[in-house]
C-alpha cells in the first residue's frame, strides 16, 4: 500500500494530512490557539475526592479540573503485551502516553484489575503529578493519568511501571526476546517500565542506549522541576505536531514525506537526523507555486468532511449524523440498483459503505459510540462479509476500536477511542440561526409566531402603530399566500401595522418595531411554547403542571419587575422547573450619624417555568 505524508504549515496553522492509496484518510490540524494537550505533563492539584466513582477532580491550571480514574493510578497488569503506542490515536500530535498500557483510553482493563480506593491514595489539596490523556470535550474537562510515559522513536519509559514490554505488532518470537533482553540489559536498575515500538525491530544497542539515556534524562528534569514549582504547573510539554508525526508514523513504511514550508522542512530534516539519517531522503519540499494540498486534491476532501452525505463509487450514499450520545450513521442504496437479485445489490452497497465508514471515522476523527445502519441482509453469511470487511479496515486505524455482530436489523454497533474532539466539533461553531439543529421554521410557521405576538401587543392597549420587520421570503409569503393578512390582523387587535422586507433578517426571525418612535418591543410580546421564565415564587413540585390566567410579572431572581406584564388576558400552561433564589438585594438605610449605608438585604424567591401553551382570549 502506498502511504505519503503531506504537511502544510503556517504561522497561525499547521495541517499534516495521510494518504494511502492516494486518498485522504487522516487529517490533523493544530493552531497556536486551539493547541494539543495531549501529552503534557502537570503538577497538578487534588481539587475533589469522589469515593462513589471511584474518580478525583485535578485542577492543572485549565478551565475546567481534570478527570482522575482510579484505573488510571495503577500500572495495567497487561504490561507484557501493551498495545504498540504507534497504533494509539492520541500519538497523532506525538502523544507521549502512548495510548499507554496504564488504562489511559477508557475502562476497558476497569474490571480485569482490582482497583485502589481513590479515597485511600488522593486527598484535597494533595499535589499529584498528571499527564493529560484526552482533551477537553464538549463540557467535560481533560482526562488525566499518573502512570506517565515519555515516547522516544524507538521506545517508551514509563516511570511507575516495572516490566519490559514489546509491541504487539513485532511477531517474530525470536526477535521480541533479543529486543527485550536488550533492553533490559541497558535500562537503569529500577528505572521503571519500557515498551519497545515497532519501528525498533532493527534496533541496534548504540541507538537504544542513547534513547533510553535520554528518556531517562528528561524524566530526571521533570522531577526537579516537579520539586521546585507550585501547583498547578506545567512541567513538561509534548512535541509539537510535526515533530510527533515524524517519531510516531514516519517510517520504511511511509513512501515519502513532503512539506511546503522551508522552516519546517529545515525541523524535519534536523530533527531526522538525529533519530533516523536514512529517512531523509524521503523529505521533500514542495516548491511548486499550487498549494501542496490543493496538488494532491486534499482541499477538496477537506471541504466534504462536514457535509453529512458521503458519497459511493457505485451510487450509495452515507449520512453521517453526530449526536450528543452517540454518532449514526445510515447506509443508502441511492441511484445503484444492480444487475442481479436485489441482496446482491445489497451486498455491494454494504461492503463498499464499510470500506468508506472505517475510512471516515479516520478522517472525521469520530470517536465514542457509533452505530452504523446497514441495509437489511437476509443471508447470515452476507452480514459476516461486511462485518468482516468494515474490521479489515478499521485494523488500519490507529485509534482503539471494536464492532459487534450485525444485529437482527441490521445494525452495527461500535466504540472507537476518543482522545480529542472530532474535526466537526473542533472547527465548527454552532449555527446561530437554527442553534445547532440544522433546521429553521417555515415561513407559515414565522407568520403565525408573528400573529402570536401581534395579538398579544393589541391585548396589552399600549401601542397603536406597529412595523414588523421580516425576511424577504417570509414578506413574500404574506403577499402571495395570505393577502388578506394585515387587514383581518388590525380589525382584531386595533392596532396599525406595517410589513417591511429586510435581508438582514434571519430566514425565521421578526421584529416588532413601536411607530413613529422606532422602539423594538418584539421581546415584550414574544413569551411562547419552549421559552423559560422567572416568576415570582409560586407553589408546585418541580416536573407539575400550572395554569395561569392572570398576569405574570417577570423576576431575574433579584427584583420582581411589578408594572412590566408578561403576559395579559392569556391563558398560560407551564411546567415548574424549579425554585430559587437570587442574589442578596443590596438596599439602603438612612441613620442620622452615619447618613445612607448600604446592606445586603433578603433574597427574592423565585420560580422558573417553561412555558407548555398560550392560548389568547379573544
Amino acid at each position: 500500500m502506498k502511504r505519503e505524508i503531506l504537511i502544510s504549515g503556517s504561522p497561525r496553522e499547521t495541517r499534516v494530512a495521510i494518504l494511502e492509496d492516494d486518498r485522504l484518510v487522516e487529517l490533523l490540524v493544530d493552531r497556536p490557539d486551539a493547541r494539543r494537550s495531549v501529552g503534557d505533563i502537570y503538577l497538578g492539584t487534588v481539587d475533589a475526592v469522589l469515593p462513589g466513582i471511584q474518580a478525583a477532580f485535578v485542577n492543572i491550571g485549565a478551565e475546567k479540573s481534570a478527570f482522575l480514574h482510579a484505573s488510571d493510578l495503577i500500572e495495567s497488569e497487561d504490561e507484557d503485551e501493551p498495545r504498540d503506542p504507534d497504533d494509539e490515536h492520541d500519538n497523532g500530535n506525538g502523544g507521549s502516553n502512548g495510548g499507554t498500557a496504564s488504562g489511559g483510553g477508557g475502562g476497558g482493563g476497569r474490571s480485569r484489575r482490582r482497583l485502589p480506593n481513590v479515597a485511600d491514595e488522593l486527598k484535597k489539596g494533595q499535589a499529584k503529578l498528571v499527564q493529560v490523556i484526552k482533551e477537553p470535550i464538549g463540557t467535560k474537562g481533560s482526562r488525566v493519568t499518573a502512570q506517565v510515559s515519555l515516547a522516544g522513536r524507538f521506545l517508551v519509559y514509563m516511570p511507575f511501571a516495572s516490566k519490559v514490554g514489546v509491541s504487539r505488532k513485532i511477531e517474530n518470537r525470536d526477535q521480541r526476546a533479543k529486543l527485550r533482553d536488550m533492553v533490559a540489559k541497558l535500562v537503569p536498575k529500577d528505572s521503571g517500565g519500557w515498551i519497545i515500538r515497532t519501528v525498533a525491530e532493527d534496533l541496534t544497542e548504540q541507538s537504544c542506549k542513547h534513547e533510553i539515556d535520554h528518556l531517562y534524562d528528561l524524566w530526571k528534569k521533570i522531577k526537579r522541576k516537579a520539586g521546585s514549582v507550585r501547583a498547578p504547573a506545567l512541567l513538561q510539554r509534548e512535541t509539537s505536531l510535526t515533530r510527533g508525526i515524524i517519531r510516531d508514523l514516519f517510517s520504511d513504511k511511509v513512501d515519502s514525506l513532503l512539506v511546503d514550508s522551508k522552516v519546517l522542512h529545515n525541523e524535519v530534516v534536523q530533527y531526522l537526523k538525529q533519530i533516523d539519517p536514512d529517512l531523509i531522503a524521503r523529505v521533500k519540499l514542495h516548491a511548486a507555486e499550487a498549494p501542496l494540498f490543493d496538488e494532491y486534491d486534499v482541499e477538496a476532501e477537506v471541504r466534504k468532511l462536514f457535509i453529512p452525505r458521503v458519497e459511493l463509487p457505485t451510487g450509495g450514499y452515507l449520512i453521517i449524523q453526530p449526536t450528543e450520545a452517540l454518532t449514526s450513521i445510515d447506509v443508502n442504496t441511492g441511484r445503484y440498483t444492480g444487475k442481479k437479485d436485489p441482496e446482491s445489490t445489497i451486498l455491494k452497497t454494504n461492503v463498499e459503505a464499510a470500506r468508506e465508514v472505517a475510512r471516515q471515522l479516520r478522517l472525521r476523527d469520530i470517536g465514542g459510540i457509533i452505530v452504523v445502519d446497514f441495509i437489511d441482509m437476509e443471508s447470515r453469511g452476507n452480514r459476516d462479509k461486511v462485518l468482516q470487511e468494515l474490521r479489515t479496515h478499521l485494523g488500519r486505524d490507529r485509534a482503539r476500536t471494536k464492532a459487534f455482530a450485525v444485529s437482527e436489523l441490521g445494525l452495527i454497533e461500535m466504540t472507537r477511542q476518543r482522545v480529542r474532539p472530532s474535526l466537526w466539533q473542533s472547527m465548527t461553531a454552532e449555527c446561530p440561526t437554527c442553534t445547532g439543529t440544522g433546521r429553521v421554521f417555515r415561513p407559515e410557521v414565522v407568520v403565525r409566531r408573528m400573529e402570536r405576538s401581534l395579538k398579544r401587543a393589541g391585548a396589552e392597549h399600549k401601542e397603536r402603530q406597529l412595523a414588523v420587520r421580516l425576511h424577504p421570503e417570509v414578506a413574500l409569503y404574506l403577499v402571495e399566500q395570505e393577502p388578506n393578512f394585515l387587514r383581518q390582523l388590525e380589525k382584531q387587535t386595533g392596532l396599525e401595522l406595517e410589513v417591511r422586507d429586510d435581508p438582514m433578517m434571519r430566514l425565521d426571525e421578526f421584529r416588532m418595531m413601536a411607530q413613529p418612535a422606532g422602539r423594538d418591543v418584539t421581546e415584550q410580546y414574544a413569551v411562547a411554547p419552549g421559552v423559560t421564565i422567572k416568576v415570582p415564587l409560586l407553589a408546585g413540585e418541580p416536573g407539575s403542571k400550572l395554569t395561569f390566567d392572570r398576569v405574570l410579572l417577570a423576576s431575574d431572581g433579584k427584583h420582581v419587575h411589578t408594572g412590566k406584564p408578561v403576559l395579559k388576558g392569556a391563558k398560560v400552561t407551564a411546567e415548574v422547573v424549579r425554585h430559587g433564589k437570587g442574589e442578596k438585594i443590596k438596599i439602603y438605610r438612612f441613620a442620622r450619624r452615619t447618613g445612607f449605608r448600604r446592606h445586603a438585604g433578603h433574597r427574592q424567591p423565585f420560580t422558573e417555568i417553561k412555558i407548555a401553551d398560550v392560548k389568547l382570549k379573544d
